[in-house]
């Protein structure tokens, strides 16, 4: 691929890469490190995209591949607390800072799909091509993650428990 071109690719779709990188990790420095890893694979690409969709779901399915091959690497063990990690982010308000730090707590499974239909705006389909399972399966994680997220947030709001 073409250098300049690869380095607007990259420029458009940095922070979508790390974002994905970072619910998957949970480590800010694991996602600058799988942001490299797919710039360089965009970089070496030899192939043609269709278009603007095609690049998107290339580099969401290299992204997911390189952490999972990153999180089966014996040496990963380099964790930050998601409250020091959120500190270091903005957000609109509280809630949204608490809503981002209940996601986090999602399983991976979970947190990946949460992070794709709601924060990427993929559709059920595109998800399912991206992560290699059924549409089957992103709807039930998607209902399942739901349930959780409600069930974790509605003790939060009744005060019953701290998050």
């Amino acid at each position: 691929m073409q250098n300049e071109r690869a380095e607007k690719i990259i420029l458009a779709y940095r922070d979508h890469i790390y974002r994905i990188a970072f619910s998957y990790v949970k480590n800010p420095y694991d996602a600058d490190d799988i942001v490299q890893i797919v710039s360089l694979k965009l970089l070496r690409y030899d192939g043609e995209f269709e278009s603007e969709e095609h690049i998107k779901r290339w580099l969401i399915r290299v992204t997911v591949n390189e952490c999972r091959r990153l999180l089966t690497a014996p040496f990963f063990t380099r964790h930050v607390s998601l409250e020091d990690y959120a500190k270091t982010l903005s957000f609109p308000g509280y809630k949204h800072e608490e809503l981002f730090l209940e996601v986090m707590k999602l399983p991976a499974k979970y947190r990946v799909v949460i992070h794709l239909f709601y924060y990427e705006e993929l559709s059920v389909r595109e998800i399912a091509a991206a992560l290699n399972i059924s549409e089957t399966a992103v709807t039930s994680r998607l209902q399942r993650a739901r349930k959780k997220m409600k069930q974790n947030l509605e003790v939060w709001e009744d005060g019953r428990t701290e998050i």
